[in-house]
C-alpha cells in the first residue's frame, strides 16, 4: 500500500513538471534566444512562490526525479546527436580555437572561485556552460558533481543573460572588426554559449551579408565544441570519484570509522550510456531520420527537468546571491570572446 502511495506522488509530480513543460517548450520554439528550458525553470519559480507548501510537499517526490533522472535520460538521449567522425571531420579546422576558448573559460572560472570564494559547483557549472554548450553541459555535469538545485538554476541563469546579449551585440561587433564570413562563422561558433544563440546570431549575421552562409559553418563550429563535454564530464568523474575515495580511506574527519568506497554509488553510469550513444550514432551512421526525434526527446527532456529545477528554486534567495556569479560569466564570456579573435588573428582567418 505504501508503495502504491510513492508511486502515486512520484507520477503526481512527474506530470506537474510535465504540464509546465509543454507552454514552456512552446514558448522556447516561438522565442529561440531565450529556449525552452529558461521559459521552465521560470515559470516553476514562479509557482513555487503561489502553490501552497502542501500541495508543494506532495509533488516534491516526483520533482525530484524530474530534476535527477530525467536529466539523466536527457544527457544518455543528447549522445543520439553527436556522431563523432562527421563532427571531428567538418570542424576539425576550428579544433585550435576551440580547445584554446574552452582552455580559458575553464582557467578563468577556477581563478576567479578561488579569488571570490565562489562555490565549487556554481564555478565548475559556470566555467562548462560558457565554454562548451551551454545549457545541454550544465545539464551533463550538475549530476556528474552533484550540484543541487539551485546552483543549477544560478549557471542556467548567467549563461542566458550572456546568451542573450551575444545574439544581439556579436553580428554588430563583427561587422565593425571587419570580420569574414568565415570568420564570423568561427566568431560565433566558439564564442556565443548555447547553440540556439549561436544559429540567432549566425542567422541575424547572413540577414546583414547578402549572400554569407555562415549559419552552417558556425553550428558545425559549435557541434565540434560539444564534443568537449565527453571529456570533461569523464574527467569530472573520475575526478568526484577520487575525492570520495580519500574520504572513505579517511573517514569523516570527526574520528569515526574509515568508510568504504563503493563505485556504483559514486561514478555517473549515464555518462558511459551518453559516450555509448555518441559511438553507435557514428559507427552505425544513423541518419537524421532517426536521430532527429532521439534529439528532440532530449531537449524535451531539459526543458521537464529545468522545470523541476525552478520550481525547487528559491528566487528571492537565487537574485540575493547572483552578482558574483554574473560576474564571474562576464568574466569568461569576455575572455572567450578575446581568445577566439585572438586565435583567428595568429592563425590568419581575420
Amino acid at each position: 500500500m505504501e508503495l502504491i502511495k510513492q508511486y502515486r506522488s512520484l507520477w503526481k509530480g512527474v506530470m506537474f513538471c510535465l504540464a509546465i513543460s509543454v507552454p514552456a517548450w512552446l514558448l522556447g520554439k516561438q522565442f529561440d534566444v531565450i529556449g525552452g528550458p529558461v521559459f521552465a525553470m521560470l515559470i516553476g519559480m514562479c509557482l513555487a512562490l503561489i502553490v501552497p507548501s502542501s500541495a508543494g510537499e506532495s509533488l516534491q517526490l516526483g520533482v525530484k526525479f524530474t530534476s535527477k533522472k530525467i536529466l539523466q535520460y536527457a544527457v544518455v538521449l543528447l549522445g543520439f546527436g553527436l556522431n563523432l567522425a562527421q563532427i571531428a571531420q567538418v570542424g576539425s579546422t576550428s579544433l585550435p580555437i576551440i580547445v584554446s576558448t574552452i582552455a580559458t573559460s575553464l582557467i578563468v572560472s577556477f581563478v576567479l572561485c578561488r579569488a571570490m570564494n565562489i562555490p565549487g559547483k556554481i564555478s565548475t557549472l559556470v566555467g562548462v556552460g560558457s565554454s562548451i554548450c551551454g545549457g545541454s553541459a550544465i545539464a551533463a555535469t550538475a549530476p556528474v558533481i552533484d550540484a543541487n538545485d539551485e546552483e543549477i538554476a544560478q549557471a542556467i541563469s548567467v549563461i542566458f543573460l550572456f546568451n542573450v546579449i551575444a545574439a544581439l551585440v556579436f553580428p554588430t561587433l563583427g561587422g565593425m572588426l571587419g570580420l569574414s564570413n568565415e570568420g564570423f562563422g568561427l566568431f560565433a561558433g566558439t564564442a556565443v554559449n548555447d547553440t540556439s544563440s549561436v544559429t540567432a546570431a549566425a542567422s541575424a549575421w547572413d540577414g546583414m551579408h547578402a549572400g554569407a552562409n555562415t549559419l552552417d559553418s558556425a553550428t558545425i563550429v559549435k557541434l565540434t565544441r560539444t564534443l568537449a563535454i565527453i571529456p570533461i564530464t569523464l574527467a569530472l568523474a573520475f575526478w568526484q570519484m577520487r575525492q570520495a575515495r580519500r574520504s572513505a580511506e579517511a573517514g569523516d574527519g570527526a574520528g569515526e570509522v574509515s568508510g568504504t568506497f563503493d563505485i556504483k554509488r559514486i561514478f555517473p553510469f549515464f555518462i558511459v550510456f551518453f559516450v555509448l550513444a555518441s559511438v553507435i550514432t557514428t559507427v552505425f551512421a544513423l541518419p537524421a531520420e532517426v536521430t532527429a526525434p532521439v534529439k528532440e526527446l532530449s531537449k524535451f527532456f531539459i526543458v521537464m527537468a529545468m522545470a523541476a529545477i525552478g520550481f525547487n528554486t528559491n528566487i528571492v534567495k537565487l537574485v540575493r546571491t547572483g552578482g558574483k556569479p554574473i560576474f564571474m560569466g562576464a568574466c569568461c564570456w569576455v575572455a572567450i570572446a578575446a581568445v577566439s579573435l585572438g586565435m583567428q588573428h595568429v592563425l590568419g582567418i581575420w
